[in-house]
């Protein structure tokens, strides 16, 4: 049986679910009013807000423990063609987790997917890299190196 993980269309599905579920609400927006005539949808779950489990790991490879609860936002809505879109997001903004679930719901379309993704998902995902990338270099500047140095009669 094939790992469902290893399916290229779930791992672009999941790219773009993330990167929208990162996208600040104004370029949602933005882009959402990009449509002259909206499509219709109908709610499978109005956006709700609860808290989830986040965990971690000691060094990032050690025993997971429990770090701490996080808001998050859902919603999931089904288009008129039948494309169901849902979205996660932190926080307690509803609008942002309809917009994302909105956008899940149409990069599934044929006809739309590929303008959406060079529109919308390409820049944003390009956008949250120089973010790392640049929180990263700070990061690093303040990096300490420490030295131990051996005395002559320790040897």
């Amino acid at each position: 049986m094939q790992n469902p993980h290893d399916d290229p269309a779930i791992a672009r599905r999941r790219r773009w679910m993330g990167v929208l579920a990162q996208a600040p609400r104004e370029t949602l927006e933005r882009a959402w009013r990009r449509f002259a005539a909206p499509p219709a949808f109908e709610w499978l779950r109005r956006p709700e807000t609860g808290l989830v489990m986040t965990r971690g790991r000691a060094g990032g490879s050690g025993r997971r423990f429990n770090l701490g609860e996080l808001c998050v936002t859902r919603a999931a809505v089904r288009l008129e063609g039948g494309a169901v879109g849902h979205a996660y997001v932190a926080g307690r903004d509803g609008r942002r987790a309809e917009l994302a679930a909105l956008f899940d719901a149409l990069l599934q379309q044929p006809t739309l997917h590929d303008e959406l993704e060079r529109e919308l998902i390409g820049p944003l995902a390009e956008a949250a890299h120089a973010a790392r990338e640049d929180a990263a270099r700070k990061a690093a500047a303040t990096r300490v190196e420490f030295f131990t140095l051996v005395r002559g009669e320790d040897a």
